[in-house]
């Protein structure tokens, strides 16, 4: 059998997780309390999803599961303010992987925010990653990637790209 991350969990301090930076995904109010309840009613169902980096653990998935430890007395007890933690394998350590890696989570049950996610395509795209990549790894397809790209600054991040003009007997159409 092939190893998988949920082969091992550890219980890590909930002081040495933090979230990420990129992350588009958000819960209302309402799910939030509904989260926090079911971990304290049922424990935790599900490890965060982390990517050891220097001193921390930083989440490729369960930010809210974190936040619920640290808005939950009864949580954080029940646990000795530790998190149920599985790891992303070596080869996804690098930034452009966790953000995938994060969007493929996040997607798999949810919305995310518009806003926050043509920032990830314009971060991808100036790290050079391709719409292609972008595509396979985050389950894009091309149209949606071009709207997202539109939303963050199509100058930029269509500087590389090659653009035909319309003509009209020859010459440019101004209009």
């Amino acid at each position: 059998m092939k190893h998988h991350p949920v082969d091992f969990v550890a219980w890590e301090r909930s002081e040495n997780i933090e979230g990420n930076d990129y992350n588009p995904n958000s819960v209302a109010p309402p799910e939030m309390a509904l989260l926090v309840t079911s971990i304290e009613e049922d424990g935790y169902t599900m490890p965060v999803v982390g990517s050891p980096e220097k001193d921390i653990i930083r989440i490729v998935d369960g930010f809210h599961r974190r936040k619920a430890e640290r808005k939950s007395r009864k949580i954080s007890q029940s646990t000795q303010g530790r998190l149920p933690v599985t790891y992303i394998r070596e080869s996804r350590r690098e930034l452009s992987e966790r953000m995938a890696s994060t969007i493929r989570h996040n997607r798999a049950r949810g919305t995310h925010d518009i806003t926050l996610m043509s920032e990830i395509v314009r971060e991808l795209i100036s790290i050079g990653k391709s719409g292609t990549w972008i595509s396979k790894h985050i389950g894009m397809d091309m149209d949606e990637i071009l709207r997202l790209k539109q939303l963050t600054g199509i100058a930029e991040l269509f500087k590389d790209r090659e653009f035909s003009v319309r003509t009209i007997d020859g010459k440019p159409d101004r209009e």
